[in-house]
C-alpha cells in the first residue's frame, strides 16, 4: 500500500493535529513562507512520491486559505504524489451555488473547477451548504455529515420535550433528518431577507408552546437568522431554544449577538477555528470522524458506514 501523508494548512492546524493523533501518524513536514508583498510559497519538506497525500485546510475567510490549498495541491502534484485528497472541513463559497438573481457568479462551481485544475484527485468535506455542490465536481467527493457527531451528543440530553426547527425553508431537509432519527416533531421558521446577512422578518410554522426547541443549520455567520428565529420561537411560547450549527463562521458582531440573544446554547464543530471562547458556545470535535473517513478511503471501505452505524 502507498505511504499515507497528512499535511496541515494554515487554517486547520489544530484540527489536523487531532486528526493525525487519531490516525496514529505524525503530520507531514511542510512550510508556508511569504514574500514581502504577502505572496505565498508552499514547500513540502519530505518526499511524497507515489503517496496518498491528504491536505487538511478549511477555506474559511476564503481568499488566502483557498489559494493556499490550491498551492499545496499543485506542490504535491509536481512532487509526484500518487493520489491527492483535499480535506476541506468547511468549504467556503458553497453558499453561492446557483444564479438566484441576474449577473451573479456560481462561485461554488468556480471553486470546484479550481481544485480539480490544481490537481486534486478527491475532495473530502463536511455539511456542504447545499448537497448539489457535489455535482459541480468531476472527481469523487466524500460528503461527511455532522449527524455522526451531533446525534450521540443529543442522546445525552433529555429529549422528551424537544422539537427540532429549521431556521429557514432551505434547511428543512437537514432538520427533518434529526426529527426523524430522534423521533421528535419538526417546525419551520420562514425568513424573509432584504439583502445578504440581514433578515427582515421571521414566521414560525408549527406549534412550539412549552417545548424545548433545537434549531438545526449548517453554518452560523452573523448569527442574525438564528437569533431572530430564537426570538420568534420564544414569542410563540417555546420554553427554551438552543441551536446546532456545524460551521462557526461567526463574522462581524456574531459573538456579541449570540451572547445577548435568547439562545441558551449554540453547539458547533471545530471545522473552523474559534476566534474566542463564549459561555454560550460549545465546540464538538470532528477529528475522529475525519480520521476514520481518511482511513476508510485509503482502505477502500465505505464512507457511508460511518453515518449508518455499520462500524
Amino acid at each position: 500500500m502507498p505511504e499515507i501523508k497528512l499535511f496541515a494548512g494554515t487554517s486547520s492546524q489544530a484540527l489536523a493535529n487531532d486528526i493525525a493523533k487519531f490516525y496514529d501518524i505524525p503530520l507531514g513536514d511542510n512550510t508556508l513562507s511569504r514574500f514581502s508583498d504577502g505572496e505565498m510559497q508552499t514547500i513540502i519538506n519530505e518526499s511524497v512520491r507515489g503517496s496518498y497525500s491528504f491536505f487538511i485546510q478549511s477555506t474559511c475567510q476564503p481568499h488566502d486559505n483557498l489559494l493556499e490549498l490550491l498551492l499545496w495541491i499543485d506542490t504535491a502534484k509536481r512532487a509526484s504524489a500518487g493520489y491527492i485528497t483535499a480535506v476541506i472541513p468547511y468549504f467556503g463559497y458553497a453558499r453561492q451555488d446557483r444564479k438566484d438573481k441576474p449577473r451573479v457568479p456560481i462561485s461554488a462551481k468556480l471553486v470546484a473547477n479550481l481544485l480539480t485544475a490544481a490537481g486534486a484527485n478527491r475532495i473530502m468535506t463536511m455539511d456542504l451548504h447545499a448537497d448539489q455542490v457535489q455535482g459541480f465536481f468531476d472527481i469523487p467527493v466524500d460528503h461527511l455529515r455532522s449527524e455522526a457527531i451531533y446525534t450521540p451528543y443529543l442522546k445525552t440530553l433529555d429529549l422528551s420535550n424537544v422539537i427540532f426547527a429549521s431556521p429557514d425553508v432551505g434547511g428543512v431537509k437537514r432538520a427533518r433528518e434529526y426529527s426523524k432519527n430522534l423521533k421528535r416533531e419538526l417546525v419551520i421558521c420562514d425568513k424573509y431577507r432584504t439583502k445578504a446577512n440581514e433578515v427582515a422578518s421571521m414566521t414560525v410554522i408549527g406549534d412550539v408552546s412549552g417545548a424545548d426547541v433545537i434549531l438545526v443549520d449548517d453554518l452560523v455567520d452573523t448569527a442574525g437568522t438564528l437569533c431572530k428565529a430564537a426570538d420568534a420561537l420564544i414569542e410563540k411560547g417555546a420554553k427554551s431554544v438552543r441551536a446546532i450549527c456545524t460551521h462557526p463562521v461567526l463574522s462581524g458582531k456574531a459573538y456579541e449577538t449570540i451572547e445577548n440573544s435568547q439562545l441558551s446554547e449554540l453547539i458547533v464543530c471545530d471545522t473552523i477555528p474559534m476566534q474566542r471562547m463564549s459561555p454560550k458556545i460549545k465546540v464538538l470535535s470532528t477529528a475522529q470522524l475525519f480520521s476514520r473517513a481518511i482511513r476508510n478511503t485509503v482502505e477502500h471501505r465505505s464512507i457511508a458506514a460511518l453515518f449508518l452505524g455499520q462500524e
